[in-house]
């Protein structure tokens, strides 16, 4: 982060910060702007120092991956994972047939569905629960996030919920260990003088 805001300063001219607990806007002398999105708000010394402090401190991220074939938990400390589990559910695709038979099929696919996100909501339980997160990142299908989520053990996890919402394949161990990767990434808006048109 730091060397980042020495770069754009070193592009752009002089710079001036305006901080406030969930951004940083950042403005150059030669009209660019930069604006961080402060990761794990909010951010408590408002100053450029503060905020390099800030990303810098090993923040305890949990993310929460739920998709209809699969899911994952994990919890990260900094950039490292320290607990995670993963496991995958058969759910039955659509069929073509008709009549009773497409709503046998579909009765058998909710039931399906209703068991993987069981079975995601008792890992987030023991993964994500205790683990006293500053911030949850979530991903995959948000309906099954959701319902993942409505489990009264996890009331803590929904309000600490962050963005950005990651799209994800069905979730494997290394599908995980990207989207705490992704789920950490700082976040700038850049705006260019020459890219707004007078």
């Amino acid at each position: 982060m730091d060397k980042w805001l020495t770069g754009f300063a070193g592009r752009h001219g002089t710079t001036q910060y305006d901080v406030t607990p969930a951004t940083v806007t950042v403005s150059a002398e030669d009209g660019s702007v930069a604006v961080v999105d402060v990761p794990f708000p909010p951010l408590e010394a408002l100053t450029r120092e503060g905020l390099v402090a800030h990303v810098l401190a090993d923040h305890r991220l949990g993310v929460l991956l739920v998709r209809r074939g699969g899911y994952g938990a994990g919890v990260f400390v900094g950039g490292k994972l320290v607990d995670s589990k993963v496991g995958s559910r058969h759910v039955q695709g659509t069929t073509k047939a008709g009549g009773w038979s497409q709503q046998r099929y579909a009765r058998r696919r909710d039931n399906q569905a209703r068991e993987a996100f069981a079975a995601a909501t008792e890992v987030a339980v023991r993964i994500l629960a205790p683990a006293r997160l500053d911030a949850l990142v979530c991903g995959g299908d948000r309906r099954a996030v959701d319902t993942v989520l409505e489990d009264p053990r996890l009331k803590d996890l929904a309000g600490i919920v962050r963005p950005p919402f990651l799209g994800v394949p069905d979730p494997k161990q290394k599908v995980l260990e990207q989207a705490g990767v992704d789920a950490r990434a700082i976040r700038i808006e850049l705006t260019d003088p020459q890219d707004v048109s007078p």
